[in-house]
């Protein structure tokens, strides 16, 4: 590592600049690691590209970011298979069986713990609460702008905090990369200080118990009332194939092929940390421990499809790669922001932006600062998960060199990440839940901002008390 500098923070900054200016995460990585390398060498921008390429390459020689980034690409390719066996839409007709849901109150229940209960990914999570719920808020005449900000409010701020999915498994591969020791027990030890989904996912409750509607959403309320599910110049985002593909449910299609492989995920976790940490859960590796899980669960869903003739292995495979190939972009985002990471910590960023933060910021005024800045990046970008891929190495680096706890830091960072993302009108988590409520998008995000601003005032609040007591 050189001597830490003012250089040094140029290539996150210029990532961070051009991410939100461009919204092209992938590039604006690129760029960072390019001028990184030029710096670190003292070379010029033609022999800086081939260090740059290098320095991606290099990623794959650690075991652990490999482990991450094939993980990625295994879990699109889980999801993909569960989807089109049957699976989602099994689990859908499974809860519609049930007949329990008789007034609007537990209509929105009905949406709100489907949220809880699927935490595999977000937008799973989206698809499946919309399926289940928006026939019942059209009954009930409840707001599709509510059933939106409902399943919104339990999609990306459960998943982060479940390490036993995608968003655990990404996490804690920064974690590793930036050098932190016991990565699994680090996240796991942010779950009750991630203040903003914690925060999200309690008002959103209290909203369906106490029957809350303010502001835009009173309005769109009170238009429902009198039977008009939409505004006359509202544009529903709905694609027909998805809503169609979920209402058209089979007898083949079964809950099993859902609840099976994510069963076998979450006991397989554990499990790997155990045999990887010698009979000490701590010890173990995450990387490894999160990739044998979804292998696991990967082969019980692909035995289970073979089981009930619901595909064969030729089907099984193109399933698998059509799936893997939609999480590439986020698998290529990780890359990136690995090789950008490594590029950091040899320029020192983390030590000098330690330095300064040390003469400049009042400490407990840290974890705020970086819940805000997060928040800024992912309302911007419209990513969580670029927001962690640029935050999380550098949040670590001024967590480490100021020893200070980096529990308290991922925790400002994951929070300001997902309440960017839930505020964002870009963001794949927003757009999806207007689809998936067959609402209009610019009323679910005009309708959803006060309950998400009033959430992060809470734990922008809650974060400067925590950096008051723990700093």
């Amino acid at each position: 590592m050189q001597e830490p500098n003012w250089m040094s923070v140029l290539p996150p900054l210029l990532a961070i600049i051009l991410a939100i200016v461009t919204r092209q995460v992938i590039i604006s990585l690129s760029i960072g690691i390019w001028i990184g390398f030029c710096l670190l060498e003292a070379v010029n921008p033609v022999s800086g590209l081939g260090l740059a390429i290098d320095g991606v390459i290099n990623v794959f020689s650690d075991a652990g970011d490999t482990r991450v980034l094939v993980f990625t690409l295994i879990i699109g390719g889980l999801i993909g298979t569960i989807e089109k066996v049957g699976g989602v839409r099994g689990f859908i007709h499974l809860l519609e069986n049930r007949q329990w849901v008789n007034n609007r109150q537990r209509a929105q229940w009905l949406a709100y713990l489907t949220g809880v209960v699927v935490f595999i990914e977000s937008n799973i999570t989206l698809l499946v609460a919309g399926a289940i719920s928006r026939p019942l808020f059209d009954r009930y005449r409840i707001a599709r702008e509510k059933l939106a900000y409902i399943i919104d409010s339990t999609s990306a701020p459960i998943c982060i905090l479940i390490p036993l999915n995608a968003w655990g498994a990404v996490v804690i591969g920064l974690l590793e990369s930036s050098s932190v020791i016991n990565p699994v027990e680090v996240f796991i030890a942010t779950i009750p200080l991630n203040l903003y989904p914690l925060t999200v996912l309690a008002v959103s409750a209290v909203v369906i118990w106490r029957n809350i509607d303010i502001g835009p959403m009173a309005k769109a309320q009170a238009r429902t009332d009198k039977g008009e599910l939409l505004w006359s110049n509202a544009t529903p985002m709905v694609d027909p194939s998805i809503l169609e593909e979920q209402d058209n449910v089979s007898s083949q299609d079964l809950a099993r092929f859902m609840l099976v492989p994510i069963a076998v995920m979450v006991l397989a976790m554990p499990l790997g940390l155990y045999v990887t940490g010698n009979g000490v859960l701590s010890d173990g590796s995450g990387s490894t421990s999160v990739l044998w899980a979804v292998l696991a669960a990967l082969g019980a869903a692909w035995g289970l499809a073979l089981a009930h003739r619901r595909a064969n292995v030729e089907e099984l495979m193109q399933l698998f790669l059509k799936g893997a190939g939609g999480l590439l972009p986020v698998a290529m985002i990780l890359l990136f922001a690995l090789a950008l990471g490594d590029v950091a910590n040899l320029l020192g960023t983390g030590v000098y932006v330690a330095q300064v933060a040390q003469d400049s910021i009042p400490v407990p005024l840290m974890l705020p600062l970086l819940f805000l800045v997060s928040s800024f990046i992912a309302f911007s970008i419209g990513s969580s998960w670029g927001t962690f891929a640029i935050m999380i190495p550098l949040a670590m680096q001024i967590a480490l060199a100021m020893d200070l706890s980096p529990v308290l830091f991922l925790a400002a960072v994951l929070s300001g990440s997902v309440f960017g993302d839930h505020a964002s009108p870009i963001s794949d988590t927003t757009v999806v839940s207007s689809m998936a409520s067959a609402t209009d998008h610019i009323d679910h995000v005009r309708t959803q901002l006060p309950y998400a601003l009033i959430s992060a005032g809470i734990a922008t609040v809650g974060f400067f008390i925590v950096g008051l007591v723990a700093l």
